[in-house]
């Protein structure tokens, strides 16, 4: 395990992160909601994971989050959400990705995961950004500007929800690198999956359409009804998936 600690210049402020394994497939982990960098371990995901850090198959970063900053701050106008949403998109992609390959050198590309929260900034950061990663295992996510804002829109939130940018995408070169990525969505059916405007089953059903609709090849998993909203669940999912991806 190492920690790492460093002054964003994308973020303005200092921003810490874990690695925990040595070499493998790296795998870029953001924490639930307003989460933080410690969360993974705290919840016993990087214990369900051991196996495969220590047979040399992965490599865990878990990274902070500034959703408190930004998609979570209802103080803040909707543009300024976005603006340090944007912010914290440049630290990831232009600081920790870096720290990522100087940190591993397998060769191979790097994967996003997280779980609730966390699932929405890993398969947005995978589909806004397939140049740079190459899988995703997003557990219990919310794909869509819906539970944050209700029926309030202002155009720049279109780039920055998959369930709004997806469905008019026509860019080929993107499209092509989507098509070679492993795309894991998965979600639970029992308690808070599915409550009012936090509908992870059903944006998840309206992933697969829209992936399906694209020809962008797609494991989307629907779990049992016994299965919650909660960790318990995403230990058990999260070895599973690895399985067949690492």
């Amino acid at each position: 395990m190492e920690y790492a600690k460093w002054w964003s210049p994308a973020l303005g402020q200092d921003m810490e992160l874990k690695v925990y394994g040595h070499v493998g497939k790296p795998a870029l982990v953001f924490p639930s909601g307003g989460g933080k960098f410690y969360e993974y371990e705290d919840f016993g995901m990087v214990e369900a994971c051991r196996p495969f850090l220590e047979q040399g198959r992965l490599q865990l970063f878990t990274v902070d989050s500034v959703d408190h900053q930004s998609w979570l701050n209802r103080g803040l106008s909707i543009a300024e959400r976005v603006r340090r949403h944007e912010a914290y998109e440049r630290y990831i992609v232009d600081e920790a990705v870096p720290f990522i390959r100087g940190r591993n050198r397998s060769g191979a590309g790097i994967m996003t995961t997280g779980c609730s929260g966390g699932a929405y900034h890993s398969a947005n950061f995978l589909f806004r950004r397939p140049d740079v990663f190459d899988a995703v295992i997003a557990l219990s996510g919310l794909y869509g500007p819906k539970f944050l804002f209700g029926g309030g829109w202002d155009p720049s939130l279109y780039f920055h929800f998959p369930l709004a940018y997806l469905p008019g995408l026509e860019d080929a070169r993107l499209l092509g690198l989507m098509r070679g990525c492993d795309i894991v969505l998965c979600v639970g059916q029992g308690p808070w999956e599915s409550c009012g405007q936090y509908d992870c089953i059903g944006e998840t059903r309206q992933m697969k359409r829209v992936l399906e609709a694209k020809g962008i090849p797609c494991w989307v998993d629907f779990w049992g009804h016994d299965v919650n909203h909660d960790w318990v669940w995403w230990r058990r999912q999260m070895p599973y998936f690895l399985s067949h991806l690492v």
